[in-house]
């Protein structure tokens, strides 16, 4: 199974990229991972905030395969602890799907058609955080529930 984190917009920040490429690089030990960035749309202070979730939908949609399932990382989404996630990404491997698309919108959330195409929403907190530090802390995450799959000692309870 690939996993696939897409987003809008590109990371700026210098600690948060080294981060994210730390675990990519973790990644590969378990399974094949890709972080697919979106630019973020050219002139977005003229659209209205429904035109702009509408236009970032669209360009997200344009990514997606028919038989990707699709998992909107949503503050409304399902939460679980690092050993329940872990659980669910055996579930999701074992399930036989050939590629996880996890999806981090915009600032303003998801268009209605994204919605619609979803196959799940998660939660990573019910606190808000930038979309560029959700990007490292879900790749973190990603990591450590292979690591619980493999009980390996990077978590521990």
């Amino acid at each position: 199974m690939k996993i696939v984190l897409l987003t809008i917009g590109k990371t700026s920040e210098k600690y948060l990229i080294e981060g994210i490429d730390q675990y990519q690089k973790r990644l590969k030990h378990y399974t094949q991972f890709q972080l697919l960035e979106i630019p973020n749309l050219k002139n977005a202070k003229n659209f209205s905030i429904a035109e702009l979730m509408k236009k970032e939908g669209d360009l997200i949609l344009k990514q997606l395969q028919n038989s990707d399932h699709l998992v909107l990382l949503d503050d409304k989404g399902n939460d679980f602890t690092s050993p329940k996630f872990a659980q669910k990404l055996q579930s999701w491997m074992l399930s036989g799907k050939k590629r996880l698309v996890f999806v981090v919108g915009g600032a303003y959330g998801f268009s209605e058609d994204l919605y619609a195409r979803r196959n799940e929403k998660l939660s990573l907190s019910k606190m808000t955080f930038s979309h560029q530090m959700v990007r490292l802390f879900f790749v973190e995450q990603i990591y450590r529930g292979y690591t619980i799959l493999n009980n390996e000692p990077y978590h521990h309870e």
